[in-house]
């Protein structure tokens, strides 16, 4: 590993206007929004009256959904539709630990959160309190400390350690990349008086900074032959920058799932996407040109980004950048990798700044053929629908024609549109492949059209729709939710999973669900497609819809999806009964 940059933190005073008699909870609301916390989302309980009361007399906009993990995934998408941080309230018991997985989600995507929870009061500790959240019934470690979940995380014991949680979590948002915070206020003291000082320092977290002799000798690595860019979600605000190095130096890229857009994916230069429902063009790039090294900007190379794929690996190792100091290296452990640890887009300042002019990536400078193919064919005047064909009809409708936010599920829809839909600009897409929670955009895509105030559009499958959608929410708020649901009456995804593993799949069927029907049992609306001939005009509806919407498509259950290297890396993994007839 190279030596790491070093953080750098300044601290800005600032002014709140406190009430001379502020509750803990107003106290701790009035200055999360001084910090940008603009929308929160969650249930109410008894545990966290208070809190919520402080809530609703602040200005913070207050969502009440329906499930604590659905509050959890809106708050996510909030937060990556408006890059401003957003609040989780939860109560004790089953309202705290429905909202891990939701806030896990968000941890594993980046995301800047932070959940405030109710907790049993020191007296009823023990003491089988009402769906009580205590260290007699709750692991403390993972949900009160620091660690795999929280970033940060306590449990307040007295009302004079206000000032050092708010410094804590100010510090926390305002630091480069995700954090994700847990407080936690028992009963008694949410409405505890407190006194409070009329300014005081805010520690402002920036970037790390990349010295000029890290950037030297990264240029002296990428110019001594070829390479390639791997582009990750964390590249997404540095867009600009991106296509200024490739424009330089004429270096092939291409990207994680998560990242579709950062470079246009008609660019001469894209290569195409890697990964869950990425493009054989990758591999089949490398393997031809074989570049020397490949510059990876802010991707953890994990399995959904790159199936420890070892043709993607180049001959001299990789130059990788990253904020987190532990993410280069971690992927390919026996691959030389060269970590610099800094924000994306700085370091391409600088590296485009000191970028000899007469030095280019020395690969083919022929434009690269996109690898998407439209062989469809003609359109299918009877159902079912292809999903290719839904893809097309999305591609025109929706991301062509509008500047709607597109999400897709965990599932055979994030292969689906991974693979097919095509991006022209950074942040027009959201999936999450890291934790891959089912219900995460389907719920999700109420919280980013919330924070737009406008369309956002998810892809999912039936069965994500039943686990977690949200739409009551979505009616109640008046929300411009548009969900397009590949209804093929099964768990798709799984099903052809365990049937390529040689696994049994005799109860992945479900009843088929009439999803408008269901839509409109809540007051939303929507349409039901069974021919391909009718799903631009259905697409149309939708989007120009003034209620949340549903289009409900009868898919071809029969058409694999491009799932085949996450069932490969399966089999790797030891998944099957028998490797026998694989060649893997």
């Amino acid at each position: 590993m190279h030596k790491l940059a070093q953080q750098q933190s300044s601290s800005t005073a600032f002014r709140l206007e406190f009430h001379p008699e502020a509750s803990l909870s107003s106290a701790l609301v009035t200055y999360l929004h001084a910090i940008g916390v603009e929308q929160s989302f969650g249930i109410i309980g008894g545990a966290i009256g208070v809190l919520y009361d402080a809530l609703e007399d602040s200005a913070i906009q207050v969502r009440h959904f329906r499930h604590e993990s659905g509050a959890a995934f809106a708050a996510t998408e909030a937060h990556f539709a408006t890059n401003k941080p957003t609040l989780v309230f939860t109560t004790t018991g089953p309202g705290l630990l429905n909202a891990l997985t939701g806030m896990t989600a968000a941890k594993w995507d980046g995301a800047k959160v932070v959940m405030i929870s109710g907790s049993t009061s020191a007296p009823q500790r023990g003491r089988w309190a009402t769906q009580e959240s205590s260290s007699y019934t709750m692991s403390q470690d993972a949900l009160y400390c620091r660690g795999p979940l929280f970033d940060y995380g306590v449990r307040v014991e007295h009302p004079a350690e206000f000032q050092a949680v708010s410094r804590r979590l100010g510090a926390g948002l305002l630091r480069p990349g995700g954090f994700i915070a847990h407080v936690s206020i028992p009963i008694s003291l949410q409405s505890s008086r407190i006194d409070l000082p009329p300014q005081g320092v805010l520690t402002r977290v920036t970037a790390p900074t990349v010295a000029t002799d890290d950037l030297d000798t990264c240029i002296d690595l990428l110019s001594q032959g070829s390479f390639a860019i791997w582009l990750g979600f964390g590249a997404r605000d540095a867009a600009p920058a991106v296509r200024k190095l490739i424009e330089k130096t004429g270096a092939p890229v291409f990207c994680s799932p998560r990242a579709k857009g950062i470079i246009p994916e008609h660019h001469p230069r894209f290569v195409g996407v890697t990964g869950i429902g990425g493009h054989h063009s990758v591999s089949e790039y490398m393997l031809q040109y074989r570049p020397e090294r490949v510059l990876v900007l802010g991707t953890r190379l994990g399995e959904a980004t790159s199936f420890w794929d070892r043709d993607l690996v180049p001959e001299h190792g990789f130059v990788h950048v990253d904020l987190d100091p532990e993410v280069p290296g971690s992927a390919y452990p026996d691959v030389p990798t060269i970590g610099i640890q800094a924000e994306v887009g700085s370091f391409l300042e600088g590296l485009i700044d000191r970028w000899p002019h007469d030095v280019s990536s020395k690969v083919a400078s022929e434009p690269i053929v996109m690898p998407i193919r439209d062989e469809l064919g003609p359109l299918r005047e009877e159902g079912p629908v292809r999903p290719q064909a839904l893809m097309r009809a999305i591609q025109r409708k929706v991301v062509n024609e509008t500047e709607a936010l597109v999400m897709s599920e965990c599932g055979n829809s994030f292969a689906w549109c991974n693979h097919h839909l095509r991006f022209p600009s950074a942040k027009r897409y959201r999936v999450s492949t890291l934790f891959g929670s089912m219900g995460h955009c389907a719920a999700g895509v109420v919280g980013a059209a919330m924070a737009r105030a406008g369309k956002a559009v998810a892809i999912t499958g039936d069965g994500s729709m039943l686990m977690n959608s949200e739409i009551s929410t979505a009616v109640q708020y008046n929300t411009q939710a548009v969900w397009i649901v590949l209804n093929d009456a099964g768990y798709g995804m799984c099903e052809s999973g365990q049937k390529v593993l040689g696994l049994n799949s005799g109860q992945l069927s479900m009843p088929s669900v009439d999803f408008v029907s269901f839509a409109r049992s809540m007051g939303a609306d929507g349409i039901r497609v069974k021919r391909e001939t009718d799903l631009e005009a259905a697409l149309e509806q939708a989007m120009t819809a003034i209620k949340p919407f549903v289009v409900d498509v009868v898919i071809d259950r029969d058409e694999p999806s491009p799932l085949m290297e996450r069932f490969e890396s399966l089999l790797r993994q030891g998944s099957s009964k028998s490797f026998a007839g694989w060649d893997i």
